[in-house]
Order: structure tokens, then C-alpha cells, then sequence
């Protein structure tokens, strides 16, 4: 009888032991926005500065980054769009950055499925962006990426981390093609409400 209640005992513990998780050192998390006619998504590790020097010792300047912690930071893009200037066609990207005092490139590489930037292949390129750094005011303890819009075609992605943000500009890639398009499903939203 002793062995049986120490056996449920245990099984019980453990059950309940299951219910529950310490939290990750840099959590995950994604980030999706409404953009144009469709969507943007962001997933990333979000590591915390955790009282240390973060860029130029944690993260070197001059040395590819995996934009995170962890696995790769995946970019998907659902419309092509233009990224920084750039044409960027609709798909899921690694984000990496390559960060300097006064600015960051912030790239899009093929390869979005690679832990860390161990094995960044910069022949993968897709985008190279560099943009300049901002200092802020207020610490960032956790790093950051927001999805922020600015019009019904436009959007910043903002990346912050310490002390740190960075911004580059995401517009549609052909705006007469969407606009085109806008029309047309207004056309039908107007014949749907008729009915």
C-alpha cells in the first residue's frame, strides 16, 4: 500500500511539474502587421542586455549578427515590397545585421532557417540596407523589432536594443499594380454590401 501512494505521489508531482516552464533566457516572439494587401510577419529570439556592454563586445561591430537570439530572425514578406529602397520579392528571409557605431546594414539573406549567423552566406543575399543608428533616451532592455505603419502602403520596421534604434522604411514594390488591385476589391466589397 506504502509502495501504490508513493507511486501516485510521484506521478502526480510530475504531472504537475509538466504544467510548468522557467522562462527562456530570450524568449520568442512574433510580430505580424496588415501592410498593403496583405501582411508582414517577424520571428525572433529577444535576448535581454542582462546588465552587459551589448554592441561592440556582445555583438562586434563589423561582424554579421543574426538580428536576435537563437534561430535565425524569419522575415516573410506575403506581397513584394520595397525594403529600404530595394525590391525585395514575397517570401521568408533571414534577417541579419552588420552593425558599426554610426550605422547598420541590415540584410535579407535566403537563408532563414540556419541557427544563429554560424553558417551566413553572404552569396544568399537578397537586400543590404544600411541605415543610420539613433540614439535613445530610454533603455531598451529587451531587444526589439516593431512593425510600425505609416500609410495604407508604407510601414517602418524599427529595431531597438540598450541604447540603440535603427529604422528602415518598407513600401509596397508596385504601387500602380496594388492600387490597380485596392480598386478592384473595393469594386467587389461595394457589390458584396448590394446583395
Amino acid at each position: 500500500m506504502k509502495k501504490l501512494l508513493v507511486s501516485a505521489f510521484l506521478v502526480v508531482s510530475l504531472s504537475a511539474a509538466a504544467q510548468y516552464s522557467l522562462p527562456a533566457k530570450s524568449p520568442r516572439q512574433t510580430v505580424e502587421q496588415q501592410f498593403s494587401t496583405s501582411k508582414i510577419t517577424v520571428d525572433y529570439g529577444r535576448p535581454g542586455v542582462r546588465g552587459r556592454k551589448v554592441l561592440g563586445e556582445l555583438v562586434p561591430y563589423g561582424k554579421v549578427w543574426r538580428a536576435g537570439a537563437n534561430g535565425a530572425t524569419k522575415v516573410t514578406f506575403a506581397q513584394a515590397v520595397n525594403f529600404g529602397g530595394k525590391t525585395v520579392p514575397a517570401g521568408t528571409y533571414g534577417l541579419f545585421i552588420n552593425p558599426t557605431d554610426k550605422e547598420w546594414k541590415i540584410i535579407l539573406n535566403k537563408d532563414a532557417q540556419q541557427w544563429g549567423a554560424y553558417e551566413y552566406d553572404e552569396k544568399l543575399n537578397v537586400s543590404e540596407v544600411s541605415v543610420p543608428v539613433q540614439k535613445m533616451t530610454e533603455k531598451q532592455e529587451w531587444f526589439e523589432i516593431e512593425l510600425n505603419p505609416v500609410d495604407d502602403h508604407a510601414l517602418d520596421m524599427v529595431i531597438k536594443w540598450d541604447m540603440t534604434k535603427v529604422t528602415v522604411p518598407v513600401k509596397v514594390a508596385k504601387p500602380e499594380a496594388v492600387s490597380r488591385i485596392v480598386e478592384k476589391l473595393r469594386e467587389i466589397n461595394t457589390i458584396e454590401r448590394e446583395k
